[in-house]
């Protein structure tokens, strides 16, 4: 029991220091206990094959996928047309939104589907993240204790009341309680995250240098860009001079020649596909190569002269479009300066074939001050020169091994990643709305943690991200490895006999005190517990020993049973008591001390309400 408790106490003090990561002290935690035989070796790595940290690693690809999607922004820039770019409306929009989504969704579950809007959000609305993502977390737990199903403590003293002889708890028996301390936490949480977590900074730093945009309106790419629709075969074929018909769909760019014959050059073939409810949506970026076939319905983006557009567009029936907008799902740009001991240097931009080459098209160059973008065939390559080129995002990331002809100014693997793939927004929805219905109907057979690894894989299956590697970056494993590595700290305390003693004294020293006192103590004590047991085992534990307490002293035992529930899902004074304090640690910036400042207060304020009001709704 001593040496448990000495490694319990190194470990929080390491983590209120702050200077090694958390998930090195929680890891070196748990190899202390290994190496003093608190715990074998299958009981301290549990923790890696438990369902809330598999849960967690499922839920975290989910959010990425909301987020890559456009999906969250979209949801974000709802709400901030709602607050009208307020800090403190869009507090209240977070709190409240999220608790209401928490009372039927698990809180690790709400916060990782509405963290990724509320980033979008603050981003839109030039606001800090850090200061609305703790309260974020917090709102989640607090929104549990809205329903029976809303967080698992509350399914233990529902049991422990049954098992008893007394009535049950309804689905709604918690809502008087969920809705006072949701209002607690917003007139508590409110002035302090405004101190506390307004100076933080995102975990995320700012994007440096210039963005897709940026560069399309620099070179002014949409002034001689345009882009045509194939219509069918039949439709398509017009007739030449010479009385043959001229049909493109089925032929290749170098059967055309449409640079030699019109002097305009088709830099990207799109292909759109829709499901017949429009749910679905697939759009296929193609660079534009001498092997190229069009395809019916293609979309032809074309730079040139305008004049000679027309003429190919009216020769071969092609269809212009009003609206240009050049998209990044497969294509990328990308700006690179030509080295004087290029190989390039000198050469004609169409003698270079660098399509051919590197799977790169010249959009536009930059030389000194001036931007040449007609007639870039034939135009020479001069060292120093700055190149816009477009390519897919692969061959843009290889482009900066060749030093020796060039340098890349950006970074294209790291550009991709920011890229949203909207129009698979539609189908994260989807996917998101099957995991809630999922997680919520008890008709459904399915586990919560099977509901998110089924969402997490079919976000993958449907595209929602560029590749595999793109929803493995989504996982912040930090939190997943702090988490992990702490639950097993929950065995050890039990299996010393820590928390028996601790819940036995309490009861003991406080009974004689009336059932008040007893009631605070079984608050604060559950609540101290769960700083380092998790919320479920906490009440496991503590439920039977309030029933108990409660029959010793001869009054009703709902709201002592209550004030488990509440110690158990109210703890906020750790990142890693609750997964969701652990999921928004590392995207708010925050530190150990942030949740002390910010949590531990709430909590009190929270235990000190209750102790009067329980008594209220529930009579001894």
């Amino acid at each position: 029991m001593t040496v448990t408790l000495i490694i319990l106490i190194i470990t929080v003090a390491m983590f209120i220091w702050g200077r090694v990561r958390a998930d090195i002290v929680a890891l070196t935690a748990l190899a202390a206990l290994l190496v003093f035989g608190i715990l074998t070796p299958t009981e301290a790595l549990a923790g890696f094959s438990s369902p809330i940290v598999i849960m967690m690693i499922g839920l975290f690809v989910v959010g990425g996928a909301i987020m890559q999607t456009g999906l969250a922004k979209l949801t974000g820039n709802k709400l901030m047309a709602l607050s009208h770019g307020n800090e403190t409306i869009t507090f209240l929009l977070v709190m409240l939104v999220t608790s209401f989504i928490g009372a039927f969704v698990s809180n690790t579950g709400t916060v990782a589907l509405m963290m990724p809007i509320i980033v979008s959000l603050a981003a839109a609305s030039g606001l800090q993240s850090s200061r609305f993502l703790m309260p974020l977390a917090f709102a989640g737990s607090l929104g549990g204790m809205l329903t029976l199903i809303g967080t698992p403590p509350n399914l233990v003293i529902d049991e422990v009341l049954t098992e008893a002889g007394y009535q049950s708890l309804s689905f709604f028996s918690f809502m008087p309680v969920g809705l006072i301390v949701i209002a607690i936490g917003i007139i508590v949480l409110m002035p302090l995250s405004r101190v506390f977590l307004s100076r933080k900074q995102s975990g995320k730093k700012k994007q440096s240098g210039k963005s897709l945009d940026d560069l399309v309106q620099e070179y002014r790419l949409l002034d001689n860009l345009h882009r045509f629709i194939v219509p069918s075969h039949r439709s398509s074929a017009a007739i030449d001079e010479k009385g043959e018909k001229l049909d493109i769909v089925g032929k290749t760019l170098k059967e055309l020649s449409i640079q030699k014959l019109y002097g305009v050059s088709v830099i990207e073939i799109r292909n759109e596909k829709k499901s017949r409810l429009g749910l679905m949506k697939d759009i296929n970026q193609n660079m534009a190569k001498s092997s190229s076939v069009i395809g019916e319905h293609d979309t032809l983006y074309i730079m040139g002269d305008e004049a000679k557009m027309q003429r190919f567009a009216a020769d071969y029936g092609l269809r212009k479009m009003k609206d240009v907008k050049i998209d990044f799902y497969d294509l990328g740009l990308s700006e690179i300066v030509v080295m004087p001991t290029s190989h390039f240097a000198g050469l004609r931009i169409g003698e270079a074939n660098l399509r051919k080459r590197f799977g790169m098209n010249v959009l536009g160059i930059r030389r000194g001050d001036e931007y040449i973008t007609d007639n870039l065939i034939g135009t020479r390559l001069h060292v120093g020169d700055m190149l816009l080129v477009q390519g897919e995002w692969t061959n843009l990331a290889h482009l900066a091994a060749d030093t020796a002809n060039w340098v890349v100014l950006d970074q294209p693997e790291k550009t991709a990643d920011k890229v949203l793939l909207d129009y698979k927004a539609p189908v994260a929805a989807a996917i998101m709305l099957l995991m809630v219905v999922m997680m919520v109907f008890d008709f459904i057979p399915v586990a919560p943690v099977t509901a998110v690894i089924i969402a997490g894989l079919l976000t993958v299956f449907a595209g929602c991200f560029r590749n595999v590697e793109a929803a493995y970056k989504t996982i912040n494993w930090e939190s997943i490895v702090l988490i992990a590595a702490m639950m097993p700290m929950s065995t050890a305390l039990e299996k010393t006999g820590v928390s028996a003693l601790v819940s036995q004294t309490l009861v003991d020293s406080l009974g004689a005190l009336g059932p008040t006192a007893l009631l605070a103590g079984i608050y604060f004590t559950t609540s101290l517990m769960t700083m380092f047991i998790s919320n479920t085992a906490t009440a496991v534990l503590m439920a039977p020993i309030a029933l108990v307490a409660a029959q010793q002293v001869g009054v009703s035992p709902y709201a002592f049973l209550f004030a488990v529930t509440l110690g158990a899902s109210m703890c906020f004074a750790s990142p890693f008591s609750t997964p969701p304090n652990a999921l928004v640690m590392k995207a708010g910036g925050y530190t150990f001390m942030d949740y002390v400042k910010v949590g531990l207060p709430l909590q009190i304020i929270i235990g000190i309400v209750m102790t009067f009001v329980l008594p209220l709704l529930f009579p001894y």
